[in-house]
């Protein structure tokens, strides 16, 4: 893929590339429907239930059948809406979250594009959806669906300053924003990944990064119990299904990008186990990170609204800076 894209461009190698672009589309919405499938699972595992069982074999067909019932319901919009904007939300939201899995590099020669900004073109363009967020819920119409999306702004807005801070740290490091030299700088063994370095860096990151995605327990903009689902509350049918795609994708890439900056990417844990395949390593690392984002879903209760911004601004932030200093201290101590 790599070569591909070092080549001068010509309409082969043009349609070559888009060819890889609709697989990898093909793979990511087959991993957003069994990922779904397998959240059920195993909340249900983690909570004594079953979870789906009748719908095909082992009900794995259950989330095919939730997509084509969402795909063929009625497409409603409110009289009083404001109809290009609550159609292009869905848009805005679901677009970015796919755009910003072309920096993840899965293999040394596995990926799309080797960006010396990759980490920054992330953080840029996962930045849109808030954007869609919120037109979503002021374009609705309803003051239910307003003020889930001016919370999501708040939220999404106040946890991305320490997400993008706890990272600095890895860029400090490495001397790069590029991901591809980042998993570089990384070892064949697990004490030289950047997860024991940049420790706290590394919780931060996984705390801001479930608040980005609303994820239990930080799912505020959609508490049904407090906003009647939030600022997607008006929408149905595929427009509805847009929203939730762009959850999951942003489950698949977050869970990427972790992998990628704190645990190594591509490389073993032991210098003894490089016989088996990068790309397995990655799969691994990448499904434990998916697992443990089910994981806290299904054993924390929801917070307050007033807790989440006060644990963001008061806790993660001044943690996010002070992990900047040491790491400087770090770096000035040990590199003379």
């Amino acid at each position: 893929m790599q070569e591909l894209i070092q080549q001068s461009f010509t309409w082969q190698n043009g349609l070559v590339f888009f060819g890889w672009g609709v697989v990898f589309l093909f793979v990511v919405l087959g991993f957003v429907t069994y990922a779904i499938y397998f959240e059920r699972k195993v909340i249900g595992w983690m909570q004594l239930r079953h979870g789906p069982t009748r719908v095909g074999p082992l009900g794995l067909l259950q989330t095919v059948a939730d997509i084509l019932k969402l795909l063929l319901k009625e497409d409603t919009i409110p009289k009083k809406a404001d109809r290009a904007l609550f159609i292009l939300a869905p848009v805005l939201v679901y677009v970015p979250s796919f755009a910003v899995l072309a920096t993840i590099p899965y293999t040394q020669s596995l990926g799309f594009a080797d960006l010396n900004v990759g980490l920054l073109y992330y953080a840029a363009l996962s930045s849109i959806s808030t954007i869609g967020v919120v037109l979503g819920g002021w374009a609705s119409n309803n003051k239910y669906s307003l003020l889930g999306g001016m919370r999501s702004a708040a939220q999404m807005i106040s946890y991305e300053i320490p997400l993008v801070m706890s990272v600095v740290g890895v860029i400090m490091l490495n001397g790069s924003l590029s991901l591809r030299t980042i998993v570089g700088g990384q070892g064949n063994n697990f004490w030289e990944w950047n997860f024991l370095p940049q420790i706290i860096g590394f919780v931060i990151f996984m705390i801001a990064a479930v608040s980005e995605l609303n994820r239990t327990p930080f799912d505020l903009p959609e508490a049904e119990s407090e906003l009647v689902a939030g600022y997607h509350v008006e929408y149905s049918g595929f427009r509805f299904a847009f929203f939730m795609l762009a959850e999951y994708v942003y489950v698949f890439a977050i869970s990427a990008l972790t992998t990628v900056l704190f645990l190594g990417g591509w490389h073993p844990p032991l210098a003894v186990l490089d016989f088996i395949p990068g790309l397995l390593w990655f799969v691994l690392k990448f499904s434990f990170c998916v697992f443990f984002l089910f994981w806290l879903r299904a054993t924390m209760p929801r917070i307050r609204v007033d807790q989440l911004m006060s644990f963001g601004w008061k806790v993660l932030l001044p943690l996010a800076i002070l992990n900047i200093f040491l790491t400087a201290a770090y770096i000035e101590i040990f590199n003379k």
